[in-house]
């Protein structure tokens, strides 16, 4: 057996192709597959609560009292926000502009009503209560109520508001903050188990998709792929390309200077294997040590750019194939819920799908139950999501340098010329700057 069909990504490309054969072959045997895809979403949605309570907790507490981060932390996070925006934005242009999921006709009758019940009855809560009964249901009856009802917007206000008061509780809070470090840990290992079911998902989910709605629908999956890849492209050459010229580089100098990094992000979809050379590659291009240090870290769960793009574009493509018409309200939900989703989703392979369930969660508009349409194409779009994501954490570091003033320009530019290149292999420490270049390795 080759040894690429050993691994969870090989084993999802045997179940996505198996999938499409049953499908086409055995339509009526395929249709009875759903439960496959449907309990694989239900085992990671039973996991939501506590993952988006923990990541924002930590995300929030972790990044110390913004008053002694001082100019660095908060232009970072101005910066992040910003740009996260943008992409979030342009998700949903383009979601508008291309129809990605347009033609499909997912028929919701056939879905099975009892999931559905709540998501119907809230949404026509929303639409009766207007918009001053939707921000007063943001306020659980208390604190633990969004757990137990798995209502996702009480729980990130619960989360706020918890990871607020830990930080101000300084070095008090450490240890609470440890363990909910910890119970994140926990949880996410939890979901590396369900993650290894993820071929049986796919093949459950693409098979219904096949044998329900004909091979045709592979077309429209391919098209939304094709769309993700196309935006994120856009977003990195002329959003991040702006901001490297604005900073007074070169996005195709720095991309050129991170081509071993990228290629190891795109062969693992991960970032996080490349963290530490990272550190010490932007150290080397002239970035002061302590911006690098708070930057690139924080970046990695507050500024991922390409997954805000994948939230919101795979969002509208549900909605758009089960004919689902969304009010400006659900655009707006869909763009403040993914702003704070998208933070700390990094890291586990299947996270993408966890946010994403999380995000719909709070749409009662949208069928959550559309998620098995893009869990069968979510791997292909997890490269993308990766090198968009560190790609942008790249630029993020350099234009916040250059921002407050921490970047040696005349070395960045020998560096980034290929006239300054030492040693730099991932395998290896980069060659150390002299005194007077004050850069530290981590």
């Amino acid at each position: 057996m080759p040894s690429w069909s050993r691994s969870l990504f090989g084993q999802v490309c045997i179940a996505l192709v198996l999938g499409i054969i049953a499908g086409f072959f055995a339509p009526e045997f395929a249709s009875g597959m759903r439960p496959l895809g449907d309990g694989f979403i239900k085992l990671i949605k039973m996991l939501i609560p506590a993952i988006v309570f923990c990541v924002v907790v930590h995300g929030i507490a972790g990044a110390g009292d913004l008053k002694k981060v001082g100019r660095v932390g908060v232009r970072a996070i101005i910066y992040f926000e910003v740009i996260t925006t943008i992409a979030l934005v342009l998700g949903i242009v383009l979601a508008y502009v291309f129809q990605p999921g347009a033609g499909m006709n997912i028929d919701t009758s056939q879905l099975d009503a009892s999931a559905l019940g709540a998501y119907v009855d809230r949404a026509q809560e929303v639409s009766e209560g207007g918009t001053v009964d939707f921000l007063m249901k943001l306020i659980p009856t208390t604190v633990f109520s969004g757990f137990a009802t798995g209502d996702i917007l009480q729980v990130l206000v619960v989360a706020v508001l918890f990871g607020c008061a830990l930080s101000l509780l300084g070095e008090r809070g450490k240890p609470l903050l440890t363990m909910i470090e910890l119970a994140g840990d926990t949880v996410f290992k939890i979901m590396g188990f369900i993650v290894r079911l993820a071929p049986l998902g796919v093949f459950g989910a693409i098979a219904y998709t096949v044998g329900s709605y004909g091979i045709g629908s592979l077309a429209q999956l391919g098209y939304l792929v094709g769309l993700f890849y196309v935006t994120v492209a856009i977003f990195v050459v002329a959003i991040l390309g702006l901001v490297m010229r604005l900073s007074g580089f070169s996005l195709f100098k720095l991309i050129r200077y991170m081509r071993t990094e990228i290629g190891i992000v795109a062969g693992t979809a991960s970032s996080d294997a490349v963290l530490p050379q990272t550190m010490r590659k932007l150290e080397h291009l002239g970035v002061k040590d302590s911006t690098v240090g708070l930057v690139v870290p924080t970046g990695y769960s507050f500024n991922l750019d390409a997954f805000s793009i994948y939230l919101t574009l795979a969002a509208l493509f549900i909605a758009q194939a089960t004919n689902t018409e969304l009010a400006f309200i659900d655009l707006l939900t869909i763009l403040g819920v993914a702003l704070i989703t998208s933070k700390g989703a990094h890291g586990v392979p299947g996270s993408a799908i966890v946010i994403l369930a999380a995000t719909l969660t709070a749409v009662p508009a949208i069928p959550a139950i559309g998620l098995v349409l893009v869990l069968s194409v979510d791997w292909f779009m997890g490269i993308a999501r990766a090198l968009g994501n560190y790609l942008g954490n790249c630029v993020a570091t350099v234009a916040i340098g250059s921002w407050v003033g921490d970047i040696d320009r005349d070395r960045a530019r020998r560096v980034l010329d290929g006239e300054d290149m030492s040693s730099l292999d991932i395998l290896e420490e980069p060659a150390p700057l002299s005194e007077a270049e004050g850069t530290q390795h981590v």
